[in-house]
């Protein structure tokens, strides 16, 4: 019997659907993307060879300008509130609830607690003037003192989440005796790991840390 042979035809893949997906995909994560507030101060770390990052996530950061001011931040926006509600009341601030929801969404927080709610209630463009002027976070080298209260953040900021890493994003121009302040104060709560941020430099030629870096790439 005679073979029959079918026509031929062309692969064709309608992509209308797949197209229409996409931009619903990316129009989603357009409008539900909370962007990370920006930072009240901008800081210019010193450079280093170190290549450790950072952890992306559970982080307490400690930010040194350059005058010396202190500021602090948790990124977790649930501990965030969690934290903003016992130091609430603690300190008996007597926050209002769009008050603390200011502070589960802002960013570093640099003001003394006698300040903090009416900066707080503040709009937003009203907080970037006042973070030109705010002394900053109190601190010492001892932390039973009214003084610190950059010690009674780092407590109650552990307290809620122990699994916090801790960063000290440090000026270059920093004098030296602030930052030792900050230092001091996690000593004095037994803690004694945490992360310096610093900027990159290339690995000085003919260093102990460039034959370790370079280990490896030789050829034969």
């Amino acid at each position: 019997m005679p073979k029959i042979k079918m026509p031929r035809k062309s692969t064709h893949i309608d992509m209308t659907a797949m197209c229409d997906v996409a931009f619903l995909l990316l129009t989603f994560f357009m409008l539900a993307t909370k962007f990370k507030p920006d930072e009240p101060v901008t800081v210019v770390t010193p450079n280093s060879i170190s290549e450790i990052p950072i952890p992306d996530k559970d982080i307490m950061l400690l930010t040194i300008d350059p005058r010396g001011r202190v500021f602090f931040s948790v990124d977790n926006q649930l501990i965030r509130r969690s934290l903003i509600d016992e130091v609430n009341d603690t300190k008996q601030l007597g926050l209002t609830e769009e008050e603390k929801k200011a502070f589960s969404l802002g960013a570093s927080i640099g003001t003394p607690f006698s300040q903090l709610k009416s900066y707080l209630a503040s709009a937003p463009e009203q907080q970037k003037e006042f973070d030109k002027t705010v002394s900053g976070v109190p601190t010492d080298t001892v932390n039973t003192t009214d003084q610190n209260e950059l010690a009674f953040w780092v407590r109650v900021a552990r307290n809620n989440n122990p699994k916090l890493r801790i960063a000290i994003k440090a000026d270059g121009g920093a004098a030296y005796p602030e930052i030792h302040k900050v230092i001091k104060t996690l000593e004095n709560w037994k803690i004694f790991k945490f992360n310096l941020i610093t900027g990159l430099k290339e690995v000085p030629k003919g260093s102990a840390a460039y034959q370790i870096q370079n280990q490896g790439m030789k050829t034969n």
